[in-house]
């Protein structure tokens, strides 16, 4: 056998002086084989380091692959590092292996990556969904028993079980923090496309605030990024306004890093700030980052446990559970409105 060649089925076959069937037979566990033949497989697998195709055999034989798929619209996202050591911690001890792939949040290229762990037959299918994508492609394989689990955001054409974040209940509790430390003019700088499920519910959670408080709504006071460039430019176009915020709260974390930067370079100390989700180092910030803090970890273990359950027979109607958020007071969203400073 070629140095450079991986060892296949053959090269084992001809170490032991055997044949492919037999080999299989030994490896497969599914046909009769002596004792002494199948050390002599064995010891040869180990010598040539050969290791089986186990989407192959599950192709040929009909069966699930041994692998999970997971799609998250980006891999450089801390929530959803988070989210997927969850996950392959729990999956660990049922033997399964976590597949991941990044969609960009393009609806085309998350299509194309769940029919790739498809065509894999994955155990489990786990999806951060896309904004516009439909997944209606999923029932067939929904209604033969594939585990689909929606993550951070609902499903759009399949009813599925979802895991979400308290987006709502947190961004009315991150701003109703701020309008308690006195803000009245209160920035919401959130994601892109506006569309977004956590976008929309996050907004949805800062008009809720300013309504309960009797505040009135400024469109003015409302943009977006996607970004931590494009947030700090909106950042640097609110403090611009004629009647500029006193307070800032952050859609996501990436937006939030935004934010930070520019009133830093801005040399702004006055501005509080919230925002929704943790920072790597919020705490070394000056002043530290007060956040809405999800919980990345049960996110990722829950929607493990249910995809789980699904696997071993539970077929109960779909359902969304909603993993509480916290609030994490640090210093950046306690700074007072500036004419309470004043006084």
């Amino acid at each position: 056998m070629a140095a450079n060649r991986r060892p296949t089925l053959a090269d084992v076959a001809r170490e032991v002086g055997v044949s492919a069937k037999t080999v299989s037979r030994v490896l497969n566990e599914d046909g009769p084989a002596s004792a002494e033949t199948r050390e002599q497989v064995l010891a040869a697998v180990a010598k040539l380091g050969f290791q089986p195709n186990l989407m192959a055999r599950n192709i040929r034989v009909g069966g699930p692959d041994t692998t999970i798929g997971l799609v998250v619209p980006d891999l450089g996202n801390p929530f959803f590092g988070a989210v997927a050591r969850s996950i392959e911690d729990t999956v660990r001890d049922r033997g399964l292996t976590l597949l991941m792939g990044s969609s960009a949040d393009d609806p085309d290229r998350e299509r194309a990556l769940t029919d790739k762990f498809l065509s894999r037959r994955v155990s489990i299918l786990l999806v951060v969904p896309s904004v516009g994508a439909d997944h209606s492609h999923l029932k067939t394989h929904r209604a033969t028993g594939l585990p689909v689990v929606f993550i951070d955001r609902p499903g759009v054409g399949l009813a599925a079980d979802s895991v979400v974040s308290s987006n709502r209940t947190g961004a009315h509790d991150g701003v109703a923090h701020l309008i308690a430390h006195g803000h009245r003019r209160i920035g919401f700088v959130g994601d892109l496309p506006v569309k977004l499920y956590t976008r929309r519910e996050r907004f949805a959670g800062y008009r809720d605030a300013l309504e309960r408080a009797g505040l009135p709504y400024d469109r003015s006071l409302v943009t977006n990024a996607h970004d931590q460039q494009g947030a700090s430019a909106a950042t640097s176009r609110l403090l611009g306004l004629a009647d500029p915020p006193t307070a800032l709260f952050a859609g996501n974390n990436i937006v939030a890093l935004g934010i930070v930067a520019e009133l830093a370079r801005s040399r702004r100390k006055d501005v509080a700030v919230v925002s929704f989700d943790d920072v790597p180092l919020a705490e070394a910030l000056e002043p530290a980052l007060t956040v809405v803090a999800q919980a990345p970890e049960e996110i990722g273990r829950t929607a493990a446990t249910t995809a789980l359950s699904r696997l071993d027979g539970d077929r109960s109607r779909a359902r969304t559970i909603t993993v509480p958020t916290r609030l994490i007071v640090r210093g950046s969203g306690e700074r007072p409105a500036p004419e309470l400073q004043r006084a």
